[in-house]
């Protein structure tokens, strides 16, 4: 990124880092204490306040989010997404009203894990001996008629490229709801594919892409200063567990799903579909 790095470092952007930064801590100061109280009114859902800040952190930074496919509208619905970066969390939370899963650590993390949790976040550890109880966690929120967002791969990647999924967190999706009905599981693809209304190429994507050793805060700055990335989500047909052999071969149609999902926002396909 250092032969870039005029992008963050002239008078204009640093300019406009600093006033995303100073509306990035606006909506904070306004929308969490809204967003406390309401959660105290019955029948308010808890994810309409973070739905709303994703809306409008998504606006500050200048990003533009193209939707393709159809999300499905059925209740308790878990979302499994290729992930490249935090950034993924504001884009999809901006368009399905649904809560993250995360892992632990990031409840740690310094103001990222206070704002994830104040999100009705679910934070699942990484070793085995945990995976029960974190199952029970996410199939309590899906039995409530919540919708949950899994980055089935586990960690983030430059998303030229889509990791392998783990299966052992989709098999909340195999038994049937409180009323009968099955889990439903969408995949979906999100890839940042163009720069200032440009193709993004492998070595600008790490202006929105996070990963490896990357340090967060510097990583965060330069993506205040830069702005202007355009986001593709796509949605692809929603399935239920029942439709496979075992939660195995579930994961694999997923992956596969999503994988060629991001060849073709890659290769643009889905823009020319699209035009």
């Amino acid at each position: 990124m250092g032969a870039h790095a005029s992008l963050e470092s002239s008078w204009s952007a640093v300019l406009q880092g600093a006033l995303r930064v100073a509306g990035f801590f606006s909506l904070i100061l306004v929308l969490t204490p809204v967003h406390v109280a309401t959660r105290l009114l019955p029948g308010f859902s808890p994810l309409i306040m973070p739905r709303l800040f994703h809306r409008w952190l998504v606006r500050l930074m200048g990003f533009n989010v193209r939707v393709r496919g159809v999300m499905t509208d059925a209740p308790s619905t878990l979302f499994v997404a290729n992930h490249s970066s935090y950034l993924d969390v504001p884009v999809l939370g901006s368009v399905i009203p649904a809560a993250f899963v995360a892992k632990s650590e990031v409840a740690r993390w310094p103001m990222i894990g206070r704002l994830a949790a104040l999100q009705n976040t679910v934070f699942v550890e990484r070793r085995a001996a945990c995976a029960a109880k974190q199952r029970d966690g996410m199939r309590e929120r899906l039995e409530r008629g919540q919708s949950l967002i899994l980055f089935p791969e586990g960690t983030s990647s430059d998303g030229m490229r889509t990791l392998p999924f783990k299966s052992s967190l989709f098999s909340i999706a195999e038994a049937a709801l409180p009323n009968g009905q099955p889990v439903t599981v969408q995949p979906v693809t999100i890839l940042c594919t163009e720069l200032g209304g440009l193709p993004i190429s492998r070595a600008w994507r790490p202006y929105y892409a996070w990963y490896g050793d990357m340090t967060f805060m510097r990583h965060l700055w330069m993506v205040f200063c830069i702005g202007g990335f355009t986001v593709d989500v796509v949605f692809h047909p929603p399935v239920v567990a029942g439709g496979f052999d075992d939660r195995k071969a579930l994961t694999v149609h997923c992956h596969r799903q999503v994988a060629k999902g991001v060849e073709q926002c890659v290769t643009g396909r889905h823009t020319a579909a699209a035009k």
